[in-house]
């Protein structure tokens, strides 16, 4: 099999494109620091939860029919949008990067320029989501969210309701608002209804909004709240 990528929904094969596949399988780099302190043995370590973007590259990716329109058309495809753009591909179907392309693009083509290989390479953030944590979970009642990664996500909650929810440890009060539901992003640390910003209608218990933890998380849905959709984000490296 060929394999191939769609990047923002277009597939790469619209342009003729497949991919080889050795960058796929890198990780990312743990933000870190070593210090080192005069008469000590060994460095102490900066430790970080930060983990940098790094290059998500497809070292032989090629176009073998229509080669100069399709590559004219992949240039423009791939340059006309900034900010981070959805990458899913064929040697792991079941997750998404977030990608952006910056080129350049080098080519090697054949003499008669009816085809040509290249290496294609995206600065691309460390995660790498789950397709499963796109997958909205619905509450009616109280119950738990399983976070099957070993790292925290950051879900995507959509409240209806005034009240209080809660979510592991952290309480969201929402005060009582004219709106049909409230979205709050917890990875933003934002409260909005469309284009309306909510921010004001709710207060927190603890600093920052809630994460799901890997395992077992609660959800309690207080008096008021009539119904909860969380879309979990699941992401591992």
């Amino acid at each position: 099999m060929r394999n191939y990528f769609t990047l923002d929904g277009t597939d790469s094969r619209t342009f003729g494109i497949y991919i080889s596949g050795q960058g796929v399988f890198d990780s990312p780099t743990r933000d870190i620091s070593f210090i080192q302190v005069p008469g000590r043995n060994g460095d102490l370590i900066g430790l970080s939860t930060r983990l940098q973007n790094g290059t998500l590259t497809y070292n032989e990716s090629f176009i073998i029919e229509n080669f100069q329109s399709n590559l004219a058309a992949f240039r423009a495809f791939a340059l006309m949008a900034a900010g981070y753009r959805r990458l899913i591909d064929t040697y792991n179907p079941d997750e998404y990067r977030l990608v952006t392309y910056a080129g350049p693009l080098s080519v090697s083509p054949t003499k008669r320029n009816n085809a040509g290989q290249f290496s294609l390479s995206f600065n691309c953030m460390p995660q790498r989501f789950l397709l499963s944590g796109d997958r909205p979970l619905t509450f009616t009642s109280s119950g738990n969210v399983m976070n099957p990664t070993r790292f925290d996500a950051q879900p995507h909650i959509r409240v209806y309701g005034a009240g209080v929810l809660g979510i592991g440890n952290t309480n969201i009060t929402i005060a009582s608002h004219s709106n049909t539901y409230m979205d709050i992003d917890c990875a933003t640390g934002r409260a909005y209804y469309g284009a309306t910003p909510l921010d004001n209608k709710v207060t927190l218990n603890t600093i920052d909004y809630p994460v799901l933890k890997p395992g077992h998380n609660g959800v309690a849905l207080g008096s008021g709240i009539t119904k909860v959709i969380i879309t979990p984000r699941w992401w591992t490296v």
